[in-house]
């Protein structure tokens, strides 16, 4: 199907869930897309089956919170980011509701969280000002990247580079490869009165390890 203006206009909504007693966070789509999971300030996450259209199972983190939430490429584990606590990540298994890995690091909330398309790395990013590399079977950080201002970040779909977004005023490309400089393009959100964009290319890396 085309998602053309009139086609949008035709969506009705066919079914409503109130499964959550606090505001929504985050929703994240299995691989397979068979199940979709939210996030909620109730401390719930809630499992969907897409093709029921029904809920399927809620789970909660009362200890912790949960914000951000991510399926990994298993459609039974997610990694999501707290609220409460502190701001450790956290790989959870849905199957027995149990935490496989703790990722701390960031001191402040995690903002946006990624996982690799390809493999099992996933990225953060912090109200902390830090961007981080991460793999889900070990709990040290992998890489990390000191910026000046808020980040956002998010793999592309071939798992080969990395979008960061800082203040709302720049994205930057970043190849993946350890070390290695890489052209990469930079978009520059010029400030104040003028609203143009600029296209640069710079060479840049993440340093790993």
């Amino acid at each position: 199907m085309k998602l053309t203006d009139n086609v949008l206009r035709s969506f009705r909504v066919a079914k409503v869930f109130r499964e959550n007693s606090d505001k929504i966070n985050c929703f994240d789509f299995s691989s397979n897309g068979e199940t979709i999971i939210s996030s909620s300030d109730d401390d719930s996450l809630v499992l969907y089956d897409c093709q029921e259209g029904k809920p399927k199972r809620t789970l909660y983190s009362k200890k912790y919170g949960v914000d951000l939430i991510r399926y990994t490429h298993a459609a039974n584990t997610v990694v999501y980011s707290s609220n409460k606590i502190d701001d450790t990540i956290r790989y959870l298994s849905l199957h027995d509701n149990k935490y496989i890995r703790y990722f701390p690091g960031h001191n402040k909330r995690v903002t946006s969280l990624s996982m690799s398309p390809v493999d099992d790395t996933f990225i953060s990013g912090s109200l902390d000002k830090t961007i981080r590399l991460w793999d889900l079977r070990s709990p040290n950080c992998q890489g990390l990247m000191h910026l000046q201002g808020k980040p956002v970040c998010s793999f592309d779909p071939e798992g080969l580079i990395f979008a960061a977004g800082i203040n709302s005023e720049m994205v930057k490309l970043y190849d993946l490869a350890p070390l290695q400089p890489s052209s990469c393009s930079m978009i520059g959100h010029v400030s104040g009165q003028d609203s143009s964009l600029m296209l640069l290319r710079v060479p840049c890396y993440i340093p790993l390890g």
